[in-house]
């Protein structure tokens, strides 16, 4: 969908709100919350992959542990490891990935009054890849898969830490490889997100390497800046 397309879809929305007398949805909340991590049903909202599926090493979990003070975060953590079992089905050298994937919403999420994803975590000093998946209009329109938009997040070591994400950041991606043209996300059809970690790449500077990972999360929203 294009921006002229959209800015139409948005001003007919609008119009169509104003006659109707909803006068308050013409201005949508500054914030909006996509995810929390306080719940053990917050939890089951996710889904969890590694390269174990292709035959590599790694593990991952999420949960939400006990708390003596009755405050609940999620946390997501695992092993990354570059070995593979050998004589798996899937031809792959080496492994080293672990991820987080949202189960579909009921619909979409409009996004298309935000600007920017704004997460509270507590991180490794790692760096961590922020997926938001959206209808598929751009890689395959005949297929079934979604498509991926792609920024990377360090996360500093030990401390709470609210990493904000332009919108205009991620990029577009094709199983894992950004796509080299001029292309721009559709915000108003939001299918879900994604957490991922790999053992190499990443921002310049963030640890990185195969080993143990763990990513603490409490929330996770739109936000609108401008």
């Amino acid at each position: 969908m294009s921006r002229l397309r959209r800015l139409f879809q948005s001003s007919m929305d609008a119009t169509k709100k104003a006659l109707s007398g909803s006068f308050d949805d013409l201005m949508p909340p500054p914030e909006k919350y996509i995810f929390n991590f306080n719940s053990k049903q917050e939890i089951k909202k996710w889904h969890l992959y590694s390269d174990s599926e292709f035959g590599g090493l790694s593990s991952a979990s999420l949960q939400i542990p006990e708390s003596e003070n009755g405050a609940s975060t999620g946390i997501f953590s695992g092993n990354l490891s570059l070995e593979v079992t050998q004589g798996a089905k899937w031809n792959i050298s080496r492994g080293g990935f672990c991820g987080m994937r949202s189960k579909k919403f009921d619909g979409f999420i409009d996004l298309d009054s935000y600007d920017t994803i704004a997460m509270k975590l507590k991180g490794d000093g790692r760096s961590y890849i922020s997926t938001i998946y959206t209808e598929n209009w751009v890689n395959s329109p005949g297929q079934m898969e979604d498509n991926s938009w792609q920024s990377f997040i360090y996360v500093p070591k030990d401390n709470w830490y609210i990493a904000k994400i332009p919108l205009a950041r991620y990029l577009p991606t094709w199983r894992g490889n950004v796509i080299d043209e001029e292309i721009e996300m559709n915000p108003s059809r939001v299918l879900g997100m994604s957490l991922s970690v790999n053992a190499e790449g990443g921002v310049p500077g963030a640890k990185s390497g195969p080993g143990d990972f763990r990513l603490e999360l409490d929330w996770i929203k739109a936000i609108r800046t401008q």
